[in-house]
């Protein structure tokens, strides 16, 4: 037996927004026993990933590695972007998207995420502005 939620998550521009609560609630509302979470993102310039929750450098650090990994399209070391109609970050946004993970998998028993004792789900958002993203929460047992 399989269920769904899609959850929308506010993002105010680029950074790790952590909804881990949000998947905790849904999988501890859903009969118990072994399964698998999958969270798909549906958007091409944000991602997810699990990474710690109990020190938030982590996730600042990350944020300014990407930044540095993939510049803005007008820094000159991205000269070769020919997509840039919707802003100097989509590109850019979509070339982070395809380095890390649009959908997660985890663990399932009794009720419960099995995610490490440190570990949270996050969003990765990857665009300046602020968007709006949908997150499909798939529970199979």
């Amino acid at each position: 037996m399989a269920k769904q939620e899609l959850i929308t998550l506010k993002t105010d521009g680029q950074g790790l927004y952590e909804f881990t609560d949000r998947a905790r609630a849904f999988v501890a509302a859903q009969p118990s026993g072994p399964g698998l979470l999958t969270a798909f993102v549906r958007h091409t310039s944000c991602s997810l990933l699990i990474q710690e929750n109990a020190d938030p450098d982590v996730r600042r650090d990350l944020d300014v590695f990407f930044r540095r990994l993939v510049p803005p399209a007008d820094d000159p070391a991205m000269g070769w972007i020919i997509h840039r109609s919707e802003g100097v970050d989509d590109m850019p946004a979509h070339i982070k998207a395809a380095l890390t993970a649009v959908s997660l998998s985890i663990p399932v028993a009794d009720g419960r995420l099995l995610l490490g004792t440190w570990q949270g789900i996050y969003l990765f958002e990857h665009r300046d502005r602020p968007h709006r993203r949908e997150i499909l929460l798939h529970l199979s047992s």
